[in-house]
């Protein structure tokens, strides 16, 4: 089989059922037309799962972890590992499919994605299930399966401690769950570098539900290039664009902790389980705080000049001792803002403890403030809670029930199934105020001000993401950022067209701006087909009532709500230019044969 130029040419498959090992070659137009990441891991799922309906925890759902093309290259910020399965959280209102559920995909830094570079892949893939705990051990071309039972039970911090002695060479990259991956609560994370996650749509739990406790990775081998010295000109160029900037060096002072005031002075937001937009004690938490207070050190992904992640000690307060992490905007938000805690310390707190349980913050912030809402209301007892008194600011009581959702104890059960399935629970109108879409739980950006956000969440393939784009143009353009594998923070660094050269220097395709645009809509349009194949119609495209129901009490845009109308317009005018029927919202024939994609267009339901 032929081999561009910069890829390897296949991915490593591991069959964790069987314990076979071995290359899954990748034909040539799949790496033209997908690219890799995102796109080429959309693929490999479309071709793994070819009928709706899988089980996202049995053994036939793959997991892959796929860095994209830049990977290995010493590029600015473009390490990203895009971590792709079928979604154990999401499920549409109504589905002739039992485990019907969406894509999922979900992006991480560090340094895994350039080793599994190095080794010789262009991704693994995992498949099946282990009988006992496992870690997968990657040595170039030595892939080993490997007992795991004592690292079981372990937290993400100990564990990435012990397993790095045991492996005895600091150049292997790992990536791993904790307990709430262990015990397949569906919104667990992949951990990586005890604070880089793949957090979103469940990546966490599918690990979990494999017994695949931890990958480790090491490579002693250099992707090629096509055309070297014009490789050297753009990354010159690359570099340039990062190189003394403000945002460059904004990025590395407060990392995204620089939005949460601006946020809250904008009143865009999440605060009180999305309630507000502002938050009245959020100098406390910001990033100004935290590097005055708490920051000591800033850490970076592989070839980045921005160092986004902090890390230091919180020295006074309740709440003293090591920190890892953040407050990055969506955790510091989740597990700050939206559940009223001003105190940065029990911020830190509360995210050390989620960070250290495998959760994904975005998601068990929502349940939590879900619960506090509900438990003001009177839907919920403190009996019911377990004894917990869960109001409004409590960090004792966040902590403490982090610890039940990770280990499914008590009502930690029910949350652990997230907001949704409570609402389900408790009626009472609660589903006003439970919110998802499509149920994965919302980020930390508010819908009252900028309904585009909810244009977002709604619309986004795996449910709920802010990353997704307001437009079809951003969310294709995200599609083949997250395709290459470069930062969604960084892709200012990089000039008009500098990509496509970057790309085209790797892999000597030429790339016009028409045919990369048209691979980032490719993407995008195959997720859709995989979402709409299995059951997901218009109805799934919503965000809760509160936003259209219930305006800002408080802060600069006090009175802000969502007008229904304005709301079904932008959404119209958003099928009309994706080319998808309005009523059901599946794209049209045509559109599909233009993009290569009749494959997927021959098995949607009419």
């Amino acid at each position: 089989m032929s081999r561009l130029p910069g890829y390897w040419g296949s991915v490593l498959e591991v069959d964790l059922s069987t314990g076979r090992t071995g290359r899954r070659e990748i034909p040539a137009a799949d790496y033209e037309q997908f690219i890799g990441g995102r796109g080429l891991g959309m693929k490999l799922l479309w071709d793994l799962l070819p009928e709706p309906g899988a089980d996202p925890l049995g053994p036939d759902n793959p997991l892959l972890f796929m860095p994209g093309p830049f990977a290995g290259f010493p590029l600015p910020s473009a390490s990203r590992t895009c971590v792709v399965t079928k979604s154990p959280v999401t499920a549409p209102v109504a589905s002739p499919h039992r485990h019907a559920s969406t894509v999922s995909y979900s992006n991480m830094g560090g340094f895994i994605g350039p080793e599994i570079r190095f080794a010789g892949y262009d991704g693994i893939l995992v498949r099946g299930r282990a009988a006992a705990p496992v870690y997968l051990y990657v040595d170039d071309d030595r892939v080993e399966i490997r007992d795991a039972g004592k690292y079981w039970g372990m937290g993400t911090d100990a564990f990435d401690r012990a397993f790095t002695a045991a492996l005895g060479d600091r150049r292997f990259r790992t990536c791993y769950i904790g307990p709430a991956g262990e015990n397949v609560v569906p919104y667990a994370s992949v951990i990586n570098t005890a604070a880089r996650a793949a957090g979103r749509a469940g990546t966490g739990c599918v690990m979990g539900a494999k017994n695949l406790k931890a990958v480790a990775v090491r490579g002693s081998r250099q992707p090629d290039v096509a055309a070297h010295k014009r490789f050297l000109e753009a990354l010159d160029k690359a570099r340039a664009g990062f190189r003394g900037t403000p945002g460059t060096e904004n990025w590395r002072r407060y990392g995204t902790g620089s939005a949460l005031v601006a946020s809250s002075d904008n009143g865009t937001q999440a605060v009180r389980n999305f309630r507000e937009g502002t938050f009245e004690h959020i100098d406390r938490i910001g990033g100004l705080a935290a590097r005055r207070a708490v920051w000591q050190r800033d850490f970076a992904c592989y070839a980045c000049p921005l160092a986004c992640k902090k890390a230091g000690r919180v020295a006074d307060g309740p709440y003293p001792g090591l920190v890892h992490d953040g407050p990055e905007y969506e955790t510091g938000t989740m597990l700050g803002a939206n559940l009223l805690i001003g105190d940065l310390g029990g911020v830190q707190r509360a995210i050390w403890h989620a960070d250290d349980l495998g959760l994904d913050i975005i998601s068990v912030g929502g349940v939590i403030g879900f619960l506090m809402e509900a438990y003001e209301r009177g839907c919920i007892d403190r009996d019911a809670l377990d004894g917990l008194d869960l109001a409004w600011g409590g960090v004792d009581a966040t902590v403490e029930l982090l610890h039940r959702i990770a280990h499914r104890e008590g009502v930690g059960d029910a949350a652990a199934r997230g907001v949704r399935h409570l609402a389900g629970l408790m009626g009472r109108e609660t589903a006003k105020f439970a919110i998802h879409s499509k149920g994965h739980g919302f980020a930390a950006w508010n819908v009252h001000v900028q309904p585009g956000y909810g244009v977002s969440y709604a619309t986004s393939n795996r449910g709920a993401c802010h990353l997704n784009g307001f437009t079809p143009d951003r969310q294709n353009g995200t599609a083949l950022v997250d395709s290459v594998g470069v930062c969604l923070f960084a892709r200012g660094g990089y000039a008009a067209g500098l990509v496509e050269q970057v790309l085209e220097s790797i892999s000597g395709r030429g790339w016009v701006d028409a045919d990369y645009a048209a691979a980032g809509e490719r993407v995008f349009n195959l997720e859709k087909c995989f979402n709409y194949r299995e059951g997901f119609r218009r109805a799934d495209d919503s965000i809760p009532d509160r936003f259209f129901e219930e305006p800002l009490t408080m802060g600069p845009r006090k009175g802000a709500v969502v007008a229904r109308d304005a709301w079904d317009r932008m959404m119209a005018e958003y099928y009309a230019k994706r080319d998808w029927d309005p009523a059901t919202t599946r794209p049209a024939d045509a559109r599909l044969q233009a993009l290569g994609l009749e494959f997927a267009r021959a098995k949607l339901p009419v």
